[in-house]
């Protein structure tokens, strides 16, 4: 990610980016690009593809903006080879150029490679600091760039087969991330050795994939092998799967908001189906948090699988009291905070039909800021609903996230200076209760989670500054 200075720009969080490898298939440009289609919730604000061809040429296209803006017939054209990696990508405020856009592809006399990556290095700063000390020159504000110089810092004897130099580097590295790693001939995939964010390999035809999240396979007709394990580099080329690990495992401590808000419902992650998570989340979210009312509704869309849950749980009708529209952006790349302010009635509206004269249940994924909250609650009652009770499927968000997602700001989140009676003042609701952190583990048939961001017990060393 970029590290730079940030703000919230909408009341929902957001992810860092997605991640996308192919090797051994031809024409990989055309597959990593209906890959990263799948991925584009991940990030929406860059994207990129670099290919090797038959020659050992890299070639690479990137760009701002959305998956079908950046790519077309004749930049496709350019994308040749049976190898590549992509990248969908999330900026934060102050971070814009495409020199931050990954893939980053790098030319070097022991042999050129590229890499992109999903998550957060905790110690970049530090480790910048030392590189830029022994003749380092940055090109990038992104964190990720830090691997590469590690790589070639590590790799000075040319002889020295490339993957004793990643796993020196990535020893070095302290925080969370799934890097992809492509070289002329094959791709590494590596995981932290907390497992904070999700990194799958799947079979495609004779060759392989490996992605932030399966729905990539559904699109590419890839069939699931396994998850990439923490601590673990998994080596893709002609002779099929290799695996080594450059750390011992110390937990999997997943990202609870991968289950909660980031991954799409129809990807399975370590095991456990996202929408069934959900689904669970809200089964579990009623029977800690009962309520009298007449009818359960969602937030499209993260929430509406929990919501089911509940409303399954409760034996209340689930019913569609909200309607997003498909053709809005999201807020936060709205350019005034004012349109940002409508950002929320043009994306979502009433069913008054529906609503009016009903004690509603509102069921949601999270409250970021609560602005959001207090909107489309306000929404609610505008439309004739006679009470308005919020449900979360989470517990409440406090606490800076380290590890990728953009909470950089505690003091913005509003649960992190309210207890839950304040919260519901502020949002106008008639109650409001959130998920317990045991019912989040629980949901998933976990016992490891990270929930940092919950409860402040970071799983790694924290550097700041």
């Amino acid at each position: 990610m970029c590290k730079c200075s940030n703000f919230y720009r909408d009341d929902k969080l957001h992810h860092e980016c997605g991640v996308l490898g192919i090797s051994g298939v031809p024409d990989a440009a055309n597959l990593a690009y209906y890959g990263l289609h799948a991925l584009q919730h991940r990030g929406q604000q860059g994207c990129g593809i670099v290919t090797v061809d038959d020659d050992g040429v890299f070639h690479r296209v990137k760009g701002d903006g959305l998956v079908t803006e950046v790519f077309n017939e004749q930049k496709m054209t350019k994308l040749q080879g049976h190898i590549a990696i992509g990248h969908v990508r999330y900026s934060n405020a102050g971070c814009k150029g495409t020199e931050n856009i990954q893939p980053f592809l790098f030319h070097h006399n022991s042999g050129d490679f590229a890499m992109a990556n999903n998550g957060q290095i905790v110690n970049y700063r530090q480790l910048r600091n030392e590189l830029e000390d022994k003749g380092s020159l940055f090109q990038s504000s992104s964190d990720a760039e830090v691997l590469a110089h590690l790589i070639k810092k590590q790799g000075i004897d040319k002889e020295m087969p490339r993957i004793i130099a990643i796993k020196e580097a990535l020893n070095a590295i302290v925080g969370a991330f799934a890097f992809v790693i492509m070289t002329k001939n094959r791709i590494y995939a590596c995981r932290d050795k907390y497992g904070f964010h999700p990194l799958a390999i799947g079979r495609l035809g004779d060759g392989y994939v490996v992605a932030s999240e399966t729905c990539a396979f559904d699109v590419l007709g890839a069939e699931y092998i396994r998850d990439v394990e923490p601590g673990e580099i998994v080596t893709l080329d002609h002779h099929g799967i290799r695996s080594q690990f450059y750390a011992e495992p110390e937990r999997h401590a997943m990202c609870a908001m991968e289950y909660v808000y980031f991954a799409r419902p129809d990807s399975d992650i370590e095991g456990c189906n996202v929408h069934n998570y959900r689904k669970e989340s809200g089964k579990i979210l009623f029977h800690e948090a009962p309520c009298d009312a007449d009818i359960v509704i969602g937030v499209p869309d993260s929430s509406l699988s929990a919501a089911q849950g509940y409303a399954e749980a409760s034996g209340m009708p689930y019913e569609m009291g909200l309607i997003k529209n498909k053709y809005i952006g999201r807020t936060f790349i709205l350019p005034t905070q004012a349109m940002r302010e409508k950002g929320v009635k043009m994306k979502l509206s009433p069913v008054k039909s529906i609503v009016k004269g009903k004690r509603v249940v509102l069921v949601d994924d999270s409250i970021v800021r609560g602005t959001t909250s207090l909107k489309i609650v306000k929404m609610l009652r505008e439309a004739g609903a006679a009470e308005v009770h919020v449900r979360i499927a989470s517990a409440p968000l406090k606490y800076t996230c380290y590890y990728g997602v953009d909470v950089h700001t505690p003091a913005e989140l509003i649960s992190n200076s309210n207890d839950v009676d304040a919260v519901c003042k502020l949002i106008e609701a008639d109650s409001l209760a959130f998920l317990s952190h045991e019912g989040m583990l629980k949901a998933g048939r976990r016992s490891d989670l990270c929930l940092a961001c919950f409860n402040r017990k970071y799983p790694t060393e924290i550097y700041e500054g």
